[in-house]
């Protein structure tokens, strides 16, 4: 089946157009598909007249954002947590997951602030420190950072699957067997990945995943997911105290019937109220990628970004900052051109929507990316 971007865009993203708008900026904020504006605007004009809300609406909604959630990344809807961002996760991870005295999280150097500060902060209240492991050519240091789990000392890895400011991946499911053979939790920052990548996480085992759905998933700000590994959910207790993260409190008519009792699924570490009408765009969104068939997204991402990768490599004077290697990269390419301030700037005149990071253009490729798009970026770029 021929992957039909064009139908896509007339579908979802009519305002799209290589001649005057071109977005590349999914790795800051993925752009709403039309089903999901209509999705978010008929859920909140709901609440105008009460009597066509009701609780089933607001916890049916719910429901299926954990089942899709869980299907985009292989899991059980027991093992997944809804929260608002990609911090929210790792902060879970940071607080729950055993640390004492003596123990050793290790994180890789270059990673985005949300998987930096929440180690830096709560591991040393519990006695143990935090070990970063330097950059390698720019990149994550691989051999490195699986040479460090060997320590017995070390009982927490913390990494980005792909990298924010030079789109390098990891090799999660290599890590993961690496962190299992020595008991050892993976922590997993996923957000700059799944929406442009299949991931199954029955191959990595982490022990916790946390996505915010504003980027590549195509979501409104304020929805995402945390995933939490069936087998540890027993033996974690939630960081924060939510008065539905205890069982029994789905009804609403015993609430004085106090039971501090944790739910027995993730649900017991999802931190309510959460806004409801995000969550129903995050599933119309979700929906359209797992429609569109997260392999073939993949594909078809693939082959854009290879194009950025040749065009860099025959021009004198630019950087490839990313991976050459299509099995090292996601939907990030980024390239240093000599003035990184006058490229920016030639791009935003150019409508060509990207991010500046770290003396890079970062180019964000999706679904909805076509060959002109990839034309006009690299034209601007290149001076033409």
């Amino acid at each position: 089946m021929t992957y039909d971007v064009a139908a896509l865009r007339a579908q979802e993203y009519p305002w799209m157009d290589p001649a005057t708008a071109v977005h590349l900026n999914s790795a800051s904020t993925g752009p709403l598909p039309a089903r999901t504006v209509r999705a978010v605007g008929a859920f909140t004009a709901l609440r105008h007249d009460p009597r066509a809300m009701p609780d089933t609406l607001l916890f049916d909604t719910l429901t299926r954002s954990r089942a899709l959630a869980a299907a985009l990344i292989h899991a059980d809807a027991g093992e997944i947590a809804l929260s608002v961002n990609t911090s929210y996760g790792i902060n879970v991870a940071a607080a729950a997951l055993p640390l004492g005295p003596g123990d050793v999280v290790v994180v890789p150097d270059g990673e985005f602030p949300a998987n930096m500060y929440p180690w830096l902060e709560l591991a040393p209240r519990r006695g143990a420190t935090v070990r970063v492991v330097p950059l390698r050519d720019g990149w994550c240091d691989e051999e490195s950072l699986m040479a460090a789990v060997d320590d017995p000392a070390v009982k927490i890895v913390a990494v980005s699957w792909v990298g924010f400011a030079t789109g390098y991946r990891v090799d999660l499911a290599a890590l993961g067997r690496r962190c299992r053979e020595r008991g050892v939790h993976l922590v997993v920052d996923a957000i700059q990945g799944l929406g442009v990548l299949p991931l199954d996480v029955r191959e990595v085992q982490p022990a916790i995943l946390a996505c915010g759905a504003q980027k590549w998933l195509l979501s409104p700000w304020g929805a995402g997911f945390t995933y939490v590994r069936r087998d540890l959910i027993p033996r974690l207790d939630p960081p924060f105290v939510s008065w539905m993260g205890v069982r029994n409190s789905d009804d609403f008519r015993n609430l004085l019937a106090y039971d501090l009792t944790w739910r027995d699924d993730a649900r017991r570490f999802e931190f309510v109220t959460v806004p409801f009408q995000d969550f129903a765009g995050m599933n119309a969104s979700v929906e359209l990628l797992l429609e569109l068939g997260p392999a073939a997204v993949a594909a078809h991402v693939r082959r854009l970004a290879d194009r950025v990768v040749e065009w860099t490599g025959g021009r004198r004077g630019m950087r490839l900052v990313t991976p050459a290697d299509a099995a090292r990269r996601a939907g990030i390419v980024c390239v240093a051109p000599p003035d990184p301030e006058a490229t920016s700037e030639r791009l935003k005149a150019a409508g060509v929507i990207h991010s500046q990071r770290e003396g890079a253009m970062r180019l964000a490729i999706h679904a909805f990316t076509t060959d002109a798009d990839i034309d006009r970026a690299l034209a601007v770029i290149g001076g033409a």
